[in-house]
């Protein structure tokens, strides 16, 4: 956990860590999660230490009133791990569907952060005045003009949530298969898509939560069969549910596939907690049982461990950074997908003066084509739906 908290650090420019310790805590809801011996000797500790600005407690949410009591002893900002994820969230965000989901995401520390400056502000006899005429309060404002804030993001993200909705919805109707690709956070699902597909336009980054906004790139199969792989936003331990619930838009997509891969870092000391993790959350998204009991699971970066061998059979070992196991992967890819969409491989008879072919060719993956020139037919191999295979019997056979 201390290597995952420096790396979050780390992951934000012009950030870097000065020290580290590891301290016994209470819970975070306590005034002070700190005891007086452990409160005293790391006050000490960050007075003498040259360059601290800021100090990061790794537990999932300090309280607003624990927050404030550790900024005054210690005169620096303090984070604890909701609000830097969500600052490093906020810094690579790109598209307006993630920022929106970072705004989602910050309200509930806005709310909490609100009461404790207001219970401040009673203090000092300010509570209780009301705000010109209004016959609200100081805090009924703040509280009104947030919620109204949440209504106008919720709105807005339900918007795009129609708009995704109708793009899947394309998707299935072009009958592309969907391959959501999922894993913790710089567990090398980008690199791995970029391996799979040849996407240029896809810039893996060494650093933690680097795809925060679902991209879908079309990749082929060993049939030919084209497949769309969707790159996820990853996983982390601790999370609070409602930055997972702010980007429930966004991780919706994974319920709605064809088939789930869960790329691990294999070379990672923290590689079985960061599976169990993942395997968590999967379970609070309540994905379906089917996508649940055909995921496929790969150990990526096995080129940076000496001699990789594994022992679980039903895994695939995989370097995406050096193209290997590939073709493998593709296979079981495929293989799943065959059963989870129903598709099938058909050696069809078709008359070459006839439309056959060419309405094959638009509306199934063709693998291969054997003419008979002497009778005008061929014979071909094709992988199509049961829905696709329907149509061509009434049109073609009669039937």
């Amino acid at each position: 956990m201390m290597a995952e908290a420096v790396g979050l650090v780390n992951t934000l420019d012009n950030w870097r860590v000065v020290d580290k310790i590891i301290m016994s805590t209470k819970t975070p809801e306590k005034k002070r999660i700190f005891g007086k011996g452990n409160f005293q000797s790391l006050t000490e500790k960050i007075r003498q230490t040259a360059g601290i600005t800021a100090v990061f407690v790794n537990v999932q949410r300090l309280s607003p009133l624990s927050e404030r009591e550790l900024e005054e002893a210690w005169g620096v900002k303090v984070f604890d791990r909701y609000s830097v994820v969500l600052h490093i969230f906020r810094c690579n965000a790109r598209t307006k569907e993630a920022k929106l989901q970072i705004s989602l995401a910050e309200i509930p520390l806005l709310r909490s952060r609100l009461k404790n400056e207001v219970a401040n502000l009673d203090q000092q006899g300010g509570r209780t005045r009301y705000i010109g005429g209004s016959g609200e309060t100081l805090l009924e404002v703040h509280q009104r003009l947030l919620k109204e804030r949440e209504m106008k993001i919720r709105s807005a993200l339900e918007k795009l949530r129609r708009k995704r909705h109708l793009l899947r919805s394309q998707r299935k109707h072009k009958e592309f298969p969907v391959v959501s690709v999922l894993g913790y956070t710089n567990c090398g699902k980008t690199t791995l898509i970029k391996a799979l597909t040849g996407d240029s336009g896809l810039q893996p980054k060494n650093q933690l939560f680097a795809t925060l906004d679902v991209t879908v790139h079309a990749g082929q199969l060993p049939s030919h069969m084209t497949v769309l792989y969707v790159d996820t936003i990853g996983f982390l331990s601790q999370l609070p549910h409602q930055l997972i619930d702010s980007f429930s838009a966004t991780l919706e997509d994974i319920k709605h596939s064809d088939l789930l891969v869960h790329v691990r870092d294999i070379s990672h000391p923290e590689t079985v907690n960061q599976k169990m993790n993942v395997l968590n959350v999967l379970k609070n998204l309540q994905i379906p049982d089917r996508l649940m009991s055909s995921m496929i699971e790969v150990h990526n970066k096995i080129d940076l461990i000496d001699s990789y061998q594994f022992t679980e059979p039903s895994v695939l070992p995989v370097s995406a950074l050096e193209e290997r196991g590939l073709d493998e992967l593709k296979k079981a890819v495929e293989e799943e997908i065959l059963n989870s969409t129903g598709k099938h491989i058909l050696d069809l008879k078709v008359d070459l003066s006839t439309p056959q072919l060419s309405w094959l060719y638009k509306e199934a993956t063709v693998q291969d084509v054997q003419v008979n020139a002497d009778e005008g037919s061929a014979v071909v191999k094709v992988i199509m739906s049961t829905a696709a295979y329907g149509r061509y019997k009434k049109l073609f056979t009669g039937w």
